[in-house]
């Protein structure tokens, strides 16, 4: 189960860094008309949001939601989304995988797609065709 756990973590990572790195620099402040972040921020929030969910749907450490200011540019956003992954990467791999655990793992990718989606749609709004998903 973790080795499952693990892989499907590790395409997640690979299919977001993808789209992280598919906005050029520029494209960082682009926010789509309606929308409440830029991309920037947008994945500054699913970096920050991955470490929210292993604490308090994974390790039950109820945390309050208080995340940074995003910044530092598309450098700084890809290197987030590395460290958090990471982390994350570590926990699956240390946590005993309880029923609690699991869906607390599968809540927080959820939440990495839904919000991954969002980016995708800010990448054709640029006229930037996407990365190919890959599972």
């Amino acid at each position: 189960m973790k080795e499952m756990l693990l892989a499907t973590l590790e395409n997640s990572k690979g299919y977001t860094l993808k789209v992280a790195a598919a906005m050029p620099e520029k494209g960082y402040s682009f926010k789509p008309a309606g929308a409440g972040w830029n991309f920037e921020e947008l994945m500054w929030h699913i970096a920050y949001g991955i470490g929210w969910w292993e604490d308090n749907y994974m390790r039950g450490e109820k945390t309050a939601w208080a995340p940074p200011a995003a910044k530092g540019g598309r450098k700084a956003v890809q290197a987030a989304l590395e460290g958090a992954y990471s982390q994350l990467a570590a926990a699956v791999d240390g946590l005993k995988l309880t029923e609690t655990v699991v869906q607390g793992f599968y809540a927080t990718l959820d939440h990495i797609t839904h919000h991954r989606g969002q980016a995708v749609l800010y990448l054709r709004c640029q006229g930037i065709e996407p990365p190919e998903y890959t599972f």
